[in-house]
């Protein structure tokens, strides 16, 4: 269907089901409030830029994985788990709210802290498993 793996396709369905559901249950833990810092998305973006670097790094570079694992890994569990649209949907209500210094610090913040952790993820991985 569409040239792809059909298992590609069922491996980003699983692994987008599992990071939503995660980012989901965390949503509800920790709901955000419009006027301040929204940590839980804030939260899901750094870690899942932190797992998909580690993964990227580190297992599918050193893993022989099938095809269809590294996609439902990195695009499904990662995109899944992590929230661009929601970022820019809160960052647009900042701003509409006149709170533009919220707006820039949470922009900036969240741009900087997903390289930071993919790059820390990057070089753990690979520092590990070079001492393998």
């Amino acid at each position: 269907m569409f040239g792809h793996d059909h298992r590609e396709l069922a491996a980003v369905f699983v692994g987008g089901a599992v990071g939503t559901v995660a980012r989901a249950g965390l949503g509800t833990l920790a709901v955000a409030d419009p006027g301040r810092w929204p940590w839980p998305t804030f939260t899901v973006n750094i870690v899942g830029a932190f797992l998909l670097g580690a993964l990227a790094s580190g297992l599918l570079e050193r893993l022989p994985l099938p095809g269809h694992h590294h996609v439902g890994l990195s695009s499904g569990l990662c995109g899944g788990l992590t929230t661009f649209s929601t970022m820019q949907v809160e960052t647009l209500i900042m701003i509409e709210d006149h709170r533009y210094r919220l707006a820039a610090e949470y922009t900036a913040a969240s741009i900087a802290a997903g390289l930071l952790a993919v790059y820390l993820a990057t070089v753990l991985a690979r520092r590990i498993w070079a001492e393998q």
